[in-house]
């Protein structure tokens, strides 16, 4: 038997790396949170580690791994906000979000590819509109799990974070370009 991989294999065998390793950084990430006293969500690193994982995988890839990250929270391991998991998070108030972020990867995926990661403008303008279609699916969610009129639930579940989301954007411009030509230099 051939004990070398092929140049196919090899490259499949780097991909599901890369899939597991970001999907584990979102795992350890997306624990670690703030609950806020008015608001059932809590401020998260969640998106933080979906822009890296875009930003080192791609449209696809991020999303497959960020997929993987939501089946494992569902199935009750501790990945979700405050170290919790199960099927009554993605139910509960705070699960338009979690749902959200898959319109997240794809956005900012689709930002990524078309105009290719080194374009700063338009990974942040992918961002920004990955996070807005995000918040809008979250929100509505919120309003209806909770009774409130969508601009309660607005107030409530994105205002307050905007400022801070804002700073992961920014941050993630500059080291996610610098992480993946790390990570591309080392696969040569």
């Amino acid at each position: 038997m051939n004990q070398r991989l092929t140049a196919s294999q090899a490259e499949k065998t780097k991909k599901i790396t890369m899939i597991g390793l970001m999907t584990a950084v979102t795992c350890i990430l997306g624990p670690l949170s703030l609950p806020l006293p008015f608001s059932p969500v809590p401020i998260t690193l969640t998106n933080f580690a979906v822009f890296l994982s875009i930003y080192i995988l791609g449209m696809k890839y991020g999303t497959i791994s960020l997929l993987i990250y939501l089946a494992l929270g569902t199935i009750g391991l501790p990945v979700f906000s405050s170290f919790s998991g199960g099927l009554g998070k993605l139910a509960g108030p705070t699960g338009g979000y979690l749902f959200g972020f898959i319109f997240l990867a794809l956005i900012h995926g689709f930002f990524m590819l078309r105009f290719h990661k080194k374009k700063t403008f338009a990974s942040i303008i992918g961002m920004t509109l990955g996070m807005i279609a995000c918040y809008l699916f979250g929100t509505i969610w919120l309003a209806l799990h909770m009774s409130l009129t969508f601009k309660a639930a607005l107030m409530i579940g994105v205002i307050p974070y905007l400022p801070g989301d804002a700073v992961k954007i920014a941050l993630a411009a500059i080291i996610g370009p610098k992480l993946s030509s790390a990570i591309q230099k080392t696969q040569k």
